[in-house]
């Protein structure tokens, strides 16, 4: 007998195969048959749905979120469950809540403020929503198994390897032997408890919570090198990793980095993320250089890179990507009045207008162009009326210059204006750059960041957004390649075993949707984290019905309230993807 009997759907399998109309049944949490129309009436199903009309996919792959927190007050992994995504994968970019030291206490209070200020997390979520009762990696997951109504898998950051094994001195210093060999040892124990890999950041923007560079920041090459060997001596696992070019272009040094550590671990190596602009023509074959290189020595380097332009949003009042400018950094932290009377100054102005337009601001001279933001929330009566409004429009009504003007209405509202920046790569040329990009072997799309930035950017909805561009609006892709990219393509760059297509014996990971509806709406800001935080949020559009392992977990943009969600270990859920 079957579990559910799902009849009539056309069914777009995540290989890239043409679209069929087909009933799919499912049984103990797997796809039992997949046949013509009709074809099952003979066996008995609990529960049936007619599906003519509808769409079904494999559950989208989520290749890089920071939902390690996240799940523990929020199982569902909101927004992106909503959006058809049924596994996610955290623990990246060097930060993971594991391990944590016993007989360290403070370094959990670490931890969480260094996310809070990394990855743009509440402190007091962090505090009040995590129970913060394990000390190894193993013991993370297991607190998290069987709490989840989606997959998700980890990798293990370097940061809190270097941190539990030399302490303080994980900033600033190098390990001794002694240190990188219990670096490696935990390494090896979280693997064997399922970690997928190591990540680790040698990126610029990434500091902890007191502002210095975080842990693995200080990590030479010959460290890195280590770890990755470590990897490649477990079934099933990856490598993930940051460098400061990831934002704009590589140095040679950090291609070079890059190819040994997937070299020496014989793992593919994901990055993130590629940001595609008809207006820097160099960037993507730069990018994409490193992984030529890496195959030429054994390895294997994937961009991830966005099908959507992530509507993000920047305060001068509070930590955001315009603190990442080299040079705004120190002015944007000063005590709120101080800043203020620094930001009216117009020869400061003049000189943070001049290093966000240099060069060394890499991909950050996309926010330079302040005559493009448009005012959200406004907070006092001196601004009234100008929420929605374009600056540069406010800017020649006043006689100013757009950066001035901006300053003065962040001024009037105490710095806490919100501001939306407007994409400058939304132009038929970057759209075609990026069709042409997303063909490449090396490039995966992803990179949502779900779980991290939360009041900042809400990059969740990737896929549905995705799907209605392909579907009612530009169409760069059919639907079979863009269903493809959001899951057999990242389950196959994980190894994960079953899952990221419709076929008999796979998981019942599936998303049904109404392609005539499929998108995403607005980002909007709820307050819904423990402490009553603010996040952004979207709501899915022509999502019908998610199934993750086979049990119903959204009916209608509504959580059943399910918790069907395993916890993927690798090994035991992913196989190893060799790239020797």
């Amino acid at each position: 007998m079957l579990d559910h009997l799902i009849r009539s759907a056309t069914v777009v399998d995540g290989t890239g195969a043409p679209a069929r109309v087909a009933d799919v049944g499912i049984r103990d949490g797997r796809i039992a048959a997949v046949t013509e129309p009709g074809a099952l009436h003979h066996r008995p199903a609990a529960t049936t749905e007619d599906a003519a009309g509808l769409v079904l996919t494999p559950g989208f792959v989520d290749p890089h979120t920071h939902y390690d927190a996240q799940l523990f007050w929020d199982p569902r992994a909101t927004p992106s469950m909503n959006h058809g995504v049924t596994t996610v994968v955290g623990g990246n970019c060097g930060f993971t809540l594991a391990p944590l030291h016993p007989e360290r206490p403070e370094d959990a209070d670490y931890t969480r403020r260094m996310m809070s200020r990394v990855e743009g997390m509440s402190l007091t979520a962090l505090e009040r929503g995590a129970p913060w009762n394990w000390h190894t990696f193993g013991e993370y997951l297991d607190a998290l198994e069987g709490r989840t109504a989606v997959n998700a898998g980890f990798m293990v950051g370097h940061c809190a390897l270097r941190r539990h094994a030399m302490g303080p001195d994980a900033i600033g210093g190098r390990p001794t032997p002694e240190q990188l060999r219990r670096m490696l040892g935990l390494l090896h124990d979280a693997m064997d408890a399922g970690a997928w890999g190591l990540s680790t950041t040698q990126s610029a923007t990434h500091s902890d919570g007191d502002g210095a560079p975080v842990a693995s920041r200080h990590a030479a090459p010959d460290e890195l090198i280590a770890l990755s060997e470590a990897v490649g001596e477990h079934e099933g696992t990856q490598l993930e990793a940051i460098v400061a070019g990831c934002l704009d272009q590589f140095a040679d040094d950090e291609i070079d980095l890059l190819v040994a550590m997937t070299s020496a671990a014989g793992r593919p190596l994901n990055w993130n993320v590629l940001t595609i602009d008809a207006a820097v023509p160099e960037r993507v074959p730069r990018q994409l250089l490193a992984g030529e290189r890496a195959r030429a020595a054994g390895g294997r380097i994937v961009a991830l890179t966005m099908p959507i332009l992530t509507p993000m949003n920047m305060s001068l009042g509070t930590f955001c990507a315009l603190n990442l400018i080299p040079g705004w950094g120190e002015t944007l932290a000063l005590p709120v009045p101080e800043r203020i009377a620094r930001l009216r100054d117009p020869a400061v102005r003049a000189e943070l207008l001049r290093r966000a337009r240099s060069k060394e601001a890499g991909v950050f001279r996309r926010l330079a162009d302040f005559g493009r933001y448009v005012v959200g929330d406004t907070y006092t009566k001196e601004n009234a009326g100008l929420t929605g409004r374009v600056v540069r429009d406010i800017a020649a009504e006043r006689g100013q210059d757009p950066f001035h003007c901006l300053t003065e209405i962040c001024a009037n509202d105490g710095l806490r204006t919100v501001l939306w920046p407007m994409p400058t790569d939304n132009d038929p040329a970057s759209w075609e750059l990026r069709r042409r990009t997303w063909e490449h072997p090396d490039v995966l799309l992803g990179g949502s960041d779900a779980g991290a930035h939360l009041d900042r950017m809400c990059g969740a909805p990737y896929t549905t957004r995705f799907l209605g561009d392909c579907l009612r609006g530009r169409g760069l892709v059919p639907l079979e390649t863009a269903v493809r990219m959001l899951t057999d393509d990242p389950a196959r760059l994980f190894g994960l075993r079953d899952r990221g297509r419709i076929e008999p014996g796979c998981h019942a990971d599936l998303v049904l949707l109404d392609p005539a509806r499929i998108d995403a709406g607005p980002a909007t800001l709820v307050r819904d984290l423990p402490g009553g935080g603010p996040r952004l949020d979207a709501k899915a559009v022509g999502i019908v019905s998610v199934r993750v392992n086979g049990v119903e977990t959204v009916r209608e943009d509504r959580a059943t309230g399910a918790l069907p969600g395993t916890v993927l270990r690798s090994g035991r859920d992913t196989r190893t993807v060799s790239t020797r």
